[in-house]
């Protein structure tokens, strides 16, 4: 996985750092660690998983202490297994624990969000549908969310109300429908930007189909709909859907033929991976 680049990552360390460090700083490490006290430590994996946000972690420490170190022995992406040894961390004691909370926060949230999509997109493996995420994701935190979806083998979808036009059902109730809808939307479009429309109905597909939608959004079908839908657009337009996208049922979404697949709780509700930092 190509690195975020640093002045992208810094601001979000720096504040975690500064709201866990309070007005007085760690007052524990202080009274119980000796200045000058050498440390070596590990990252551990304490389940399976994908790993990612590993830049984040090594920035938690740089920035308590420069003289820490960390050297990476499973990069991002990288599947890791119980007991497996992530990083290694050698440099100040008191430096290490301080940070220690913030770049485990980091590590095990990304992860988490890496693994959730790795086993999404396994479940769909055999099928030429992708995996995308969307934007419910953490306030502040969407870049590296979005990136841990990549490191799980997943895609993105936009990351922003200005990467794209996408249409949806409110859109169209204050417009009056699809077309005025649309057409106000081709007015405003620049030449590269795409447009994407949501449907619930293949009434409103049809509508989609004939206004010229680059992507259309699929929403909440059952699955005899959902089939209907992509063989009515017969590949005039990238097909999506959403809602209901799970474990279980993402295979057979996968395999009505859509496009892509997009989740939510790939970011909003992906459980963290067990990791722990050993001394």
């Amino acid at each position: 996985m190509t690195s975020l680049p640093r002045i992208l990552l810094e601001p979000l360390v720096r504040a975690a750092l500064l709201e866990d460090l309070g007005r007085a700083g760690d007052i524990t490490t202080d009274a119980i660690i000796p200045a000058g006290l050498h440390a070596e430590a590990a990252f551990v994996a304490r389940q399976p998983g994908i790993i990612a946000g590993l830049d984040l972690a090594a920035l938690a420490f740089a920035l308590v202490d420069p003289a820490i170190r960390l050297h990476i022995e499973v990069p991002d992406a990288a599947d890791i297994a119980p007991g497996q040894v992530i990083a290694r961390i050698c440099g100040p004691a008191a430096g290490i624990l301080t940070a220690e909370r913030v770049a485990l926060n980091f590590l095990g949230h990304l992860s988490g969000i890496a693994t959730a999509t790795q086993c999404l997109a396994r479940a769909i493996a055999h099928t030429p549908a992708r995996v995308v995420c969307t934007r419910k994701t953490t306030p502040g935190l969407r870049a590296v969310e979005k990136y841990a979806v990549r490191c799980g083998g997943g895609s993105n979808h936009r990351f922003g109300l200005d990467d794209a036009i996408l249409i949806k059902d409110n859109h169209i109730a204050l417009a009056g429908g699809i077309r005025p809808a649309m057409s106000r939307a081709r007015a405003h479009a620049g030449h590269l930007v795409k447009i994407e429309i949501e449907v619930d109905t293949l009434s409103q597909l049809d509508d989609a189909i004939s206004l010229g939608a680059d992507a259309i959004l699929l929403d909440n079908m059952d699955l005899p709909t959902l089939r209907h839908a992509v063989s009515r657009i017969a590949g005039r337009a990238i097909t999506e859907a959403s809602g209901g996208i799970t474990l279980v049922t993402a295979p057979a979404i996968a395999e009505a033929g859509v496009d892509l697949l997009s989740a939510g709780w790939l970011t909003h509700s992906a459980a963290v991976l067990d990791i722990g930092l050993d001394i």
